[in-house]
């Protein structure tokens, strides 16, 4: 039996999970001239789930329900992130869904459920548990990818996420297997102690850490199991898109922490080095293919793979000074994503969907303040000073060059410089291109325009005084 004393950890999780249902039964009952009450009961959802986090958060560990929960500070941190983030996603969906006419509450409902299953990932301690939050996040993002059932691409892509998702569960659910099979143990104290023990087959170990590293080079997107990238972000609407983005994004990096630090310490020169090769193939392949990109959300589904691969250096590295820089670059990462699909959701109106480069022209003649927040953000995403950005990728570097791996920081850095051609380009296109005659006069509402506005210059606040989100990861890995 459980006590209130217990319960009180996961307070979040049980409130966003009320939250959800009751979301899902208040908008059965609405009439469609209200529906718009769905948007800010979520929206209440999320905010009060990151208060509760606050609320609960402390500098102790806790560990409970049978070795398969983990409330530390490297949770706490991860779900504020993740709780931000759905907020901006929100805001930025309710416009976009509005103007395509495919606002429906399914998408609010199932947003809080994914919500909720990256909430479970980032204090899993067991490998059950890790499944139980991985799925519950992947079902739902199953269904939001073709929300639009209007659209053959979005019916395409949802297949094809569908197909490949469930394909790298199964392998991911198979490596699991097999380090249960050979540890006989599910927590990760119990499972990283069987594996130091040095009484179990290495070779099965290394076996089932082979599955594993798969599948979570999949759910990152990593090469070379990259290929449903481009696909869904090109196919999903932009308003699953810039969740699809940036949030997952931080719940993969928590999924890794999980399965390989605290579950298999023991097995870390193998994962080393097998993220090694993603983390290099990742960088050259994402930044090469995304300079021939003329759509935009492809483009920046390759820039997002390129990504993926700076933030595996941060994890190779198997110490606390590098997953503080990985966990710092995926939270800057994740805002910036959210904020540059943020832009081509308020953008696309009146039923057309920004898809090209091209139809970025002439923006900062349009609308100057939009197109500013835009070259922020894709400045950040380059690395160019003062943003965040910059600094995100200065301390994986940092990490990397500590550990001797003086060639891996060659690698990522003179494909840094050639990513950044293919961002500037884009503002090339916003500041010097005319815009067509035939374009419409943008009009954003307040909501979104007020969060593009925080999206946008919050990589200038963190690029100048980087030490307060610094500070936020360093301590999440007890430095």
């Amino acid at each position: 039996m459980y006590s209130f004393s217990t319960l009180y950890p996961v307070l979040p999780e049980v409130f966003l999970l009320s939250a959800a249902c009751l979301v899902l039964v208040v908008d059965v009952f609405l009439h469609h001239k209200f529906k718009i009450v769905t948007y800010f009961l979520s929206l209440f959802a999320i905010i009060g789930t990151f208060a509760l986090t606050i609320w609960v958060s402390n500098a102790e560990t806790q560990i409970l329900f049978d070795n398969s929960y983990i409330r530390d500070p490297l949770s706490d941190q991860v779900k504020l992130g993740l709780l931000a983030v759905t907020c901006l996603a929100l805001v930025y969906a309710k416009d976009y869904l509005l103007e395509q006419k495919i606002y429906r509450g399914e998408y609010f409902m199932l947003v809080l459920f994914a919500t909720l299953g990256m909430l479970v990932m980032a204090s899993a301690y067991s490998l059950l548990t890790v499944y139980l939050g991985l799925e519950l996040l992947a079902l739902s993002l199953y269904s939001l990818v073709p929300f639009n059932r209007d659209s053959p691409v979005g019916a395409e892509s949802g297949i094809k996420y569908f197909v490949l998702g469930a394909l790298a569960s199964g392998v991911l659910l198979y490596g699991m297997s097999m380090i249960y099979g050979a540890s006989t143990a599910l927590s990760f104290t119990d499972i990283a102690a069987a594996i130091n023990s040095a009484q179990v087959d290495q070779t099965f170990l290394v076996f089932g850490l082979v599955f594993i590293v798969i599948g979570i080079a999949f759910k990152f997107g990593a090469v070379p199991f990259h290929m449903w990238v481009p696909d869904v972000y090109q196919g999903a609407p932009t308003a699953v898109t810039l969740l699809l983005s940036s949030a997952p994004k931080i719940a993969a990096f928590v999924l890794a922490v999980r399965l390989l630090v605290d579950g298999m310490p023991g097995l870390a020169a193998q994962w080393q080095d097998m993220l090694t090769i993603l983390a290099v193939a990742s960088i050259v392949l994402g930044n090469l293919i995304a300079i021939a990109q003329t759509n935009i959300k492809r483009m920046l589904a390759y820039s997002t793979i390129a990504h993926v691969g700076f933030i595996f250096l941060g994890l190779l590295t198997a110490n606390p000074k590098g997953y503080a820089a990985a966990l710092f670059y995926s939270l800057v990462y994740a805002i910036t994503a959210v904020g540059s699909f943020g832009v081509l959701a308020v953008l696309s109106q009146r039923g057309l969907d920004i898809e090209h480069i091209a139809d970025l022209r002439g923006l900062h003649e349009r609308h100057p303040w939009i197109a500013a927040m835009m070259l922020l953000l894709l400045f950040s995403m380059a690395g160019v000073p003062p943003t965040v950005g910059f600094f995100a990728k200065l301390f994986v570097l940092e990490a990397i060059v500590d550990l001797d791996k003086i060639w891996l920081a060659g690698i990522a850095v003179f494909f840094s410089i050639i990513a950044a051609y293919y961002y500037l380009r884009v503002i090339k296109v916003m500041y010097f291109d005319k815009p067509d005659p035939e374009t419409s006069i943008i009009r954003v509402g307040y909501g979104s325009s007020f969060v593009l506005s925080i999206n946008g210059l919050s990589v200038l606040v963190f690029g100048v005084f980087p030490t307060l989100l610094v500070s936020i990861c360093y301590a999440a890995f007890g430095l």
